[in-house]
């Protein structure tokens, strides 16, 4: 079989980039094979090396893009074979090479056939499952939206083997909501919707908050080239914090109407506050209007925070709330925008002195004491309101 082939033996062991040229119809022929000779193909083709060498050819950068794509599937061949085949790819540091590959790749139907091959080494792997999981949150930060997309779907997949999540999963996730893409980010809100059901639950949800108020370092960067160049402005509404800021906003929304129990925690993160700060946003209009459909919902949902919108926005611009809120930043002046941006609003205090837990969710299926809810603010700036 392979050791009778002087054209496998040539190019498939051969790691010589201008010689190591796989036969592009192998992978195809292979599996048409009879059980038994499959069988012993497969044995003699690994005891020559053969998942190093093809390994070896996804890194190399004289060899064809078709060529490693066959590689590719020559290893999802070897890794339906069985579990034990999947080990021996793992321990020959598969998963770090497949990954690098994943990323660098410049052909979507090439990542596609990386992304079936992680797929594989995930499932009925228990020994390595982990270290697929690991090597695909790797992967979120790379420079590919296609390597992102393919990345955090098999995620969700792997997240559900593995069980428990690895601490810089929340980063690694909100940190791609800084995407540009859309189809990226419709994959990582789906992962957070996952990824609530799980111990990093609060963790998250506090991240997700967080990003609606973007720090004064991040949003300044762009000052002084805008200063210097008025034609910067135009590129304020593709500035990485705020897409990620409007994508926070979609996300909350996302989640709160999934689970009103992640709704009330969220209520005590001080979401309402952040999210009125990031209707304010005039560089932005994505962030203003995700943000004020997201409180919409919030507003519906519970009467203490339409009582404690309402006396922030005053008349007029609530009026303007309720009627569109989907267009409201189109309505809004610069007045209005900095009444929201420098909202005071604090339900979580009031939450606190109606003597409501996070467990308890009577307050939002009747008027609240009004009394009890008095509305009390606290300006909270990240500089000032610690002076």
């Amino acid at each position: 079989m392979l050791a009778k082939s002087p054209e496998v033996t040539s190019s498939a062991i051969s790691l010589r980039p201008t010689k190591a040229r796989l036969p592009l119809s192998w992978s195809r022929s292979f599996p048409r094979e009879p059980a038994c000779s499959c069988n012993r193909y497969l044995i003699e083709f690994l005891e020559v090396g053969g998942i190093l060498t093809l390994l070896e050819i996804l890194g190399l950068e004289k060899i064809k893009e078709e060529d490693k794509k066959e590689s590719i599937k020559l290893l999802q061949v070897i890794a339906n074979s069985g579990r034990k085949y999947k080990e021996l790819i793992c321990e020959s540091y598969g998963v770090r090479s497949i990954a690098e590959f994943l990323a660098k790749s410049k052909s979507e139907e090439t990542q596609e056939e990386v992304q079936v091959l992680l797929d594989s080494l995930v499932h009925g792997n228990p020994k390595y499952q982990n270290q697929v999981y690991k090597g695909l949150i790797a992967l979120l930060p790379s420079a590919s939206p296609k390597a992102q997309q393919l990345s955090l779907q098999t995620l969700r997949t792997a997240q559900s083997i593995v069980g428990t999540t690895h601490p810089s999963i929340v980063d690694c996730v909100l940190n791609v909501l800084r995407t540009m893409h859309l189809e990226v980010q419709y994959e990582a809100i789906e992962l957070i919707k996952d990824l609530a059901n799980y111990d990093v639950c609060t963790v998250l949800l506090k991240g997700l908050v967080d990003l609606l108020i973007p720090s004064v370092k991040e949003t300044s960067k762009l000052q002084p080239k805008i200063l210097n160049d008025s034609t910067v402005l135009q590129l304020t509404a593709h500035l990485p914090v705020f897409l990620q800021q409007a994508a926070a906003a979609k996300a909350i929304g996302v989640l709160a109407r999934s689970n009103t129990t992640l709704a009330e925690q969220m209520l005590h993160l001080r979401v309402v506050h952040s999210l009125m700060a990031a209707m304010g946003n005039m560089d932005h209009s994505n962030s203003q209007r995700q943000a004020t459909l997201t409180l919409e919902y919030f507003v519906q949902l519970f009467p203490v925070v339409e009582e404690h919108v309402r006396k922030s926005m005053g008349e007029e611009l609530y009026k303007l709330f309720l009627s569109n809120a989907e267009d409201l930043y189109m309505k809004i002046d610069s007045i209005q925008a900095d009444i929201l941006a420098a909202n005071e609003v604090n339900v979580t205090r009031a939450l606190n002195l109606s003597g409501l837990s996070n467990n308890n969710m009577s307050f939002y299926l009747g008027p609240p004491d009004q009394e009890q809810l008095a509305y009390i603010t606290h300006f909270q700036d990240d500089m000032e309101g610690k002076e």
